[in-house]
Parts: C-alpha cells; sequence; structure tokens
C-alpha cells in the first residue's frame, strides 16, 4: 500500500489507478470491512488524525479530483467519509523528498514521459490535505523496500 503524501498531479495513470485502489483499501481497513492490512504503517498518520474517516475521504477526494481533471471516471461515490479542512495531516520534508524520489524512479523505468511534465524549480507539491515541516523519513516509512 502506498498512499503518496506528494501531489497526486506527479502521478502517473498506473500511479494514480494504484493509489486511487490503495485509498480505498485503506478506508476499508478503517471502516473494520477488511482483516488484511490492519496494521500497514500507511495507516498510522490518518488513525492518529482527529477523524481518521474524514482523513481518509479527504485523501480520497484529492485524488478523485486529479483523476477528474485528467478526464477520468473514478467513482466517487465510494469515498464513505466527510471531509477535513486542507492541509490537516502533517508531513516532513524527508518523508516527502523521499516520496518524491521513490516514485521518480518507477517513473524513469515505467513512465519516463510524465517525468517531463513535472514542475521545475524547488517548490514541492503536497497532496492538498498535508502541510509540510522540517524533519527526517517519517519512522513508519519502510525505506528501500519498493512500493506501489
Amino acid at each position: 500500500m502506498r498512499l503518496w503524501s506528494i501531489s497526486p498531479g506527479y502521478l502517473d495513470r498506473q500511479g494514480l489507478l494504484a493509489c486511487w485502489r490503495e485509498a480505498l483499501l485503506a478506508q476499508a481497513v478503517l471502516l473494520g470491512n477488511t482483516k488484511g492490512y490492519r496494521n500497514h504503517p500507511q495507516l498510522i498518520r490518518f488513525r492518529q488524525s482527529l477523524d481518521p474517516m474524514s482523513a481518509i475521504g479527504t485523501y480520497l477526494e484529492g485524488i478523485h479530483l486529479e483523476a477528474t481533471s485528467r478526464g477520468y471516471h473514478f467513482d466517487g461515490s465510494k469515498i464513505a467519509s466527510g471531509r477535513l479542512a486542507e492541509k490537516s495531516i502533517v508531513v516532513t520534508r524527508g518523508q516527502a523528498e523521499y516520496e518524491l524520489q521513490h516514485l521518480r524512479n518507477k517513473l524513469l523505468m515505467r513512465s519516463p514521459e510524465q517525468l517531463e511534465q513535472w514542475p521545475v524549480g524547488e517548490h514541492l507539491e503536497l497532496h492538498r490535505m498535508f502541510y509540510l515541516v522540517d524533519g527526517p523519513v517519517e519512522a513508519w516509512e519502510v525505506v528501500g523496500k519498493s512500493a506501489t
């Protein structure tokens, strides 16, 4: 499971589809509708939020918005919960930079044309529900392990 902190705009088609599916799986876990993935480290920050269901709903909304802007038809009715304010969960700079490099490595192999569309410059774009603070890679991240 990979629930990206970086903007879904960085993702290629495969990455966006996988992120949607995996966020729906995360939602099912948080709802208690599945036995698998209950202890997945990617869920820690959602569980630690004041309202985990609204947090995952807000996350899914961001993925849905990006998909819609690309002309994809993701079923928004699958988003089960209310919404949180944007920028409601913290992410460390180390985590965001790790994810960006992890995705860059994936795209070099499967969608190098997507890298050409990435924004140029110093500004790191995050998913709209995260805000950036200084810090290392998050303790829950499985560094070096290939994840989708």
